[in-house]
């Protein structure tokens, strides 16, 4: 049977890609046995065993580089972590013992793949992001191959033995409902132009802002559009339709503009002809997967100003227009908008390059890493 541990987390952005593969996996070998480790204290400790896979939990954290009283208390308790890390590491991989590992990114995935290596069994990890993270930079040089989303990360890996662009495995129900179906669901003329903007799962302060002042102008201006929008899941944002009704924004009541703190993905990216959003990894693949224009705004609060990077390959390939905050007025967001929603035929060419950089056969080039892997071990 085949046993194969992942390791990845911290955020959404490295978890679900484990638990993409851990699907890929299963599907080619139905018996194959799967356990993650995870931080306890993070999304993969609910979301591997929501997922129905086994989890060994590896308590690790990043160093603090800005230096303050907490941050100090916060690098202590790191460093003692990371003392352990190796230890607990090889607990895991002799307990479970994997024919392979692999890893996804974040402080986790590090200790474990490291000790895999050095115990001369098959490795591989997986990047996400343009711009490499470090846990990875850090692997490419000991694990046996390195995934990438995208050719642009080619560059930071060097050293690395074995590189392959795989793409990224999108969500599933992404690409199964066309724009008629999806429209016809959510009550929305075949012929409108629909918006649709998301800031994550939790939501951006920054994209409601901005989306509050697209509303507006929306309604000033009398421009027929539909915008479905989703302002997130964090307490603060709990009151954001009563604040739109407060600046004069009809949302009660109203068809064209919809907003929720959730919305369905699937259905709305597959309805509308322009999204609006942040740059993380997995939603630039899904915008990518459908072949949708966009206009983004990379958070500049992560890791290297990797959100940023990724972005760019969309604007680099003619597949979208990248904000930067520091760079975002009302008059360039709403500008960006009008300039896309007063040209059709812009935003069908932006929509036609955005699916050309979708990877169609992702799962087949995964498994076209791993399985040499696989082999390599049942030696």
């Amino acid at each position: 049977m085949l046993k194969v541990l992942l390791a990845g987390g911290g955020t959404a952005g490295h978890v679900n890609p484990a638990l993409a593969i851990a699907e890929i996996i299963k599907e080619n070998y139905p018996d194959a046995e799967i356990c993650f480790a995870g931080n306890p204290e993070k999304l993969e400790a609910k979301l591997v065993p929501k997922a129905g896979y086994k989890f060994e939990p590896l308590k690790i954290e990043g160093f603090q580089r800005q230096i303050n009283a907490e941050n100090i208390r916060r690098n202590l308790r790191a460093a003692v972590y990371l003392a352990k890390s190796g230890s607990r590491s090889k607990e895991i991989i002799k307990g479970f013992r994997p024919d392979l590992v692999i890893g996804t990114g974040g402080y986790v995935s590090g200790p474990i793949v490291r000790a895999a290596a050095k115990m001369g069994i098959p490795t591989a990890v997986h990047e996400q992001n343009a711009f490499a993270g470090v846990t990875n930079k850090l692997l490419s040089k000991k694990v046996d191959v390195v995934m990438m989303t995208v050719e642009e990360s080619r560059k930071n890996f060097p050293n690395a033995k074995k590189c392959v662009v795989t793409g990224l495995p999108v969500r599933g129900g992404f690409g199964r409902i066309s724009k008629e179906e999806a429209r016809k669901k959510l009550g929305i003329p075949l012929d409108a132009k629909v918006v649709l903007s998301a800031g994550g799962s939790l939501g951006s302060k920054v994209l409601n802002e901005n989306i509050m002042k697209l509303f507006k102008w929306y309604q000033k201006e009398g421009v027929e559009v539909y915008h479905i929008h989703s302002y997130g899941t964090y307490k603060d944002y709990a009151n954001y339709i009563d604040d739109c009704e407060k600046m004069g924004i009809k949302l009660r009541g109203s068809d064209h503009l919809r907003a929720d703190s959730y919305v369905d993905m699937p259905n709305a990216m597959a309805a509308c002809d322009l999204i609006i959003s942040r740059c993380g990894a997995a939603s630039l693949a899904e915008i990518e997967a459908l072949g949708r224009c966009s206009v983004l705004i990379p958070s500049p609060w992560v890791a290297e100003n990797h959100q940023y990077h990724n972005g760019m390959v969309l604007q680099n390939a003619g597949a979208g227009v990248v904000i930067e905050e520091k760079d975002l007025t009302e008059e360039k967001f709403i500008g960006a908008v009008k300039d896309y929603l007063d040209h059709p035929d812009k935003m069908k060419e932006c929509s036609e390059k955005a699916a050309a950089l979708h990877i169609k056969d992702t799962k087949e080039r995964i498994m076209g890493c791993l399985e040499p892997l696989i082999k390599k071990k049942k030696k």
